[in-house]
């Protein structure tokens, strides 16, 4: 019987999936696993019978990744699974930059009792006159799941798409739409386009990666639209860049002191992913993904380790090792099993991180294992069966 623990409310769909062989527990000391959205993770210190934490989202940054692979410990994520939900609020964003809907919607409510409403409503309307999306131009920064949904979409509306990115996989190249146009320098998406919208990972190289220097380029009616990472943006700049117009709108899905009440931005509070759907998909795959590892070993959309999957386990025995990424390893952990034989393995790394599965022929005994747990380097021995 496996136990898992949620930092944070789960969707019942997805906790539904873990099956008869798994239970729930609010005890840390006690769960296999750990489920999280949003809580903060990085004062947090996991018990050793913790042996992976899956976040029902995309973003990782709650959670201390490479502490956690030092404990031996696999983080899981969720690409993907919230993505419509993400690209349908890319155009509700995009709708409200382009017509006042909101101001039209305060003007309205504002009218209640009001007997000439009808008529004052003809001669108000053009207050919150606006612009439609068809032929406008569209730069997707960012390709992955959300961007590509997001650039063919458009295509669909009669968007001019014109789509950034350096690292695109060869899936999301298959799946996005011969109509967009592959922009080989942000400098093109800034000057060209009249909606800006950024889909990708925060990361060092991509924190605040939309700078002051992009809103020289940028055409005085473009707007921004932000619902991936508030500080992908250098809102400061943002901010002046809209005083001083050079740029008409910012839309972000992340409200902080910086932009609240500010000239031309609409704050919206982090709806992004905030649907049924999106909620039940993430806690599915999540779960998913725990289950893979628990029972079978397997790395599924892991961030802090290479993926790294051999199958269902039909060998008498599976063992997983986390491990520094050094030379030697492979060759201690043979030496500590000489006395079975080995069926299957497989060796992925990332970075100084590393990761063995291997495939056996008998049960291991107490004190091989005791003996791979203190090779050197090594992090955590995972028997699987």
């Amino acid at each position: 019987m496996y136990q898992y623990t949620c930092l944070n409310p789960i969707s019942k769909i997805g906790l539904d999936c873990f099956g008869s062989n798994y239970a729930a527990t609010t005890a840390l000391e006690e769960a296999d696993a750990v489920l999280v959205r949003s809580a903060d993770m990085h004062t947090m210190a996991l018990p050793k019978n913790v042996k992976c934490v899956a976040r029902a989202g995309a973003g990782v940054n709650n959670i201390p990744l490479q502490e956690l692979g030092k404990q031996g410990i696999p983080v899981f994520n969720t690409p993907g699974a919230n993505a419509n939900g993400v690209k349908e609020l890319v155009f509700a964003a995009m709708l409200l930059a382009a017509r006042d809907v909101v101001g039209g919607i305060n003007w309205a409510s504002s009218q209640v009792g009001s007997e000439t409403v009808a008529k004052d409503t003809e001669k108000e309307k053009k207050k919150f006159a606006g612009f439609e999306l068809y032929g406008k131009k569209l730069g997707v920064i960012g390709l992955g799941a959300i961007g590509r949904l997001v650039a063919n979409t458009a295509i669909h509306l009669g968007m001019e798409v014109y789509g950034y990115d350096p690292y695109i996989s060869v899936d999301a190249a298959w799946n996005l739409s011969k109509d967009v146009h592959h922009s080989k320098e942000l400098k093109e998406i800034y000057a060209a386009c009249d909606y800006i919208t950024i889909h990708v990972p925060l990361m060092d190289a991509t924190r605040g990666m939309i700078d002051a220097e992009a809103f020289t380029l940028t055409k005085p009616h473009a707007v921004l639209i932000n619902l991936a990472r508030d500080v992908l943006v250098d809102e400061n700049a943002a901010m002046q860049a809209l005083e001083e117009g050079r740029l008409a709108k910012y839309v972000t899905d992340f409200p902080n002191p910086t932009v609240l009440g500010k000239k031309g931005v609409i704050a919206i509070p982090h709806l992004g992913a905030s649907t049924e759907e999106s909620e039940d998909n993430c806690a599915v795959a999540a779960v998913k993904q725990i289950r893979e590892f628990l029972e079978n070993g397997n790395l599924v959309n892991c961030v802090n380790f290479p993926n790294c999957n051999m199958g269902v386990c039909t060998a008498a025995s599976r063992v997983g090792v986390f491990h520094e990424n050094v030379k030697s390893m492979i060759s201690q952990f043979t030496t500590a099993l000489s006395h079975t034989n080995i069926l299957n393995m497989s060796n992925v790394s990332r970075g100084t991180l590393a990761y063995t599965l291997l495939d056996l022929e008998e049960k291991l005994p107490e004190e091989t294992i005791r003996a791979m747990e203190a090779i050197p380097g090594v992090f955590r021995v995972y028997v699987v069966k």
